[in-house]
């Protein structure tokens, strides 16, 4: 059975927005979507080009590069707004308002749970023990599900703990077959030294990932992510999205990202950050205030103080911004740490520790 049988049954038939452009019509004078005819500039003063022009609506280039780069077929990539767009459309495709949830853990990534609000979707979600490393119990997650569970969610390497949940991913999927999307986010996988679940995809057809350029592509700011999924849950998704979701100039960004002197600039910078990461990590774990470190397959750690509050202000005395979770249930008194440039972590331990080391 397909996945689509899952899906918004008034979704089934769904018209997109019918441009020009995404109808696949092409021509040399282009009178069809009421932009300028003239590019911002015509001095040639530097502006980026064709900006007077809407953008592919899946730029063909860049979804090749990024098959490529993730080793997928094309028709297996949606490209949106970063991850969160994907996870916003995937949530509007399969989950009817106030009857369908989805499941997840927690702590993780917060968008899940506010992309199911915005949705009219119950979030439900197994809490993950801190104490015990954040270990998941895969039946007790599964226990959460029933015949309105839409999709299942499971970041790995997970944000904020850093933890890797690779291995319970082909069993999840096996035992949610035809019921629901087993949606991995793999915002930081480059980071932890292993394969993409995208290669399980052949095998299981509720399976789709969420690759993004983001973090270890440094394009933050480009706000560049894919969506890989078998090429009928790619459809659903292209066909209830805006029909320009990526501008020009991310998409030029995104292409100079894949060329291959950046690809290996990229891998080096990984090795940096991993290595930094390690250091870190164990120079964290020598400080008096510190009461656990985590490990991390991420380019962050997550850290207990014995008083976090005094921990964030010290370091934001030194102009040393980290991000607090000791709100989060579970997580008192955790602040998690992105990795910087060694000088950035040299500066951060120095304020942890007091003074120049």
């Amino acid at each position: 059975m397909s996945l689509l049988a899952r899906a918004r049954p008034e979704l089934a038939a769904f018209k997109p927005y019918a441009s020009a452009r995404r109808s696949g019509f092409t021509a040399r004078i282009r009178l069809d979507a009421n932009e300028s005819p003239w590019d911002v500039s015509d001095d040639g003063s530097g502006q980026i080009a064709d900006l007077n022009r809407y953008p592919s609506p899946q730029p063909d280039d860049l979804r090749r590069g990024l098959a490529t780069l993730y080793g997928v077929d094309a028709d297996q990539l949606w490209l949106g707004r970063g991850s969160d767009e994907a996870i916003d459309l995937l949530l509007r495709a399969f989950c009817r308002p106030d009857r369908d949830n989805i499941v997840a853990f927690t702590p993780t990534f917060g968008m899940y749970r506010i992309g199911a609000q915005l949705q009219g979707a119950q979030f439900r979600a197994l809490s993950l023990d801190a104490d015990a490393g954040f270990e998941l119990d895969v039946q007790r997650l599964l226990a959460l599900t029933d015949d309105d569970t839409k999709i299942v969610i499971l970041c790995s390497p997970n944000n904020p703990g850093g933890t890797l949940y690779h291995e319970h991913i082909e069993p999840l999927a096996e035992r949610l077959a035809g019921r629901a999307l087993l949606l991995v986010d793999e915002a930081y996988i480059e980071f932890a030294g292993i394969d993409s679940a995208a290669s399980l995809i052949a095998r299981h057809a509720n399976i789709a990932v969420l690759r993004t350029l983001s973090k270890a592509h440094a394009l933050a700011g480009a706000r560049v992510g894919a969506l890989i999924a078998r090429p009928d849950i790619v459809d659903l998704v292209a066909r209830i999205a805006a029909p320009y979701p990526l501008p020009t100039p991310s998409v030029l960004a995104a292409l100079l990202a894949l060329e291959e002197r950046a690809i290996t600039r990229m891998y080096t910078r990984v090795s940096r950050i991993i290595g930094e990461r390690e250091r870190v990590s164990a120079a964290l774990a020598t400080l008096p205030d510190v009461r656990t470190v985590w490990p991390s397959a991420g380019n962050f750690v997550l850290a207990r103080f014995a008083d976090s509050a005094a921990a964030f202000n010290r370091l934001l005395g030194a102009e040393i911004l980290v991000r607090d979770f000791s709100a989060q249930a579970g997580l008192d008194q955790c602040l998690r740490i992105t990795i910087g440039r060694p000088e950035d972590n040299d500066a951060l331990l120095d304020a942890l520790a007091g003074g120049p080391r």
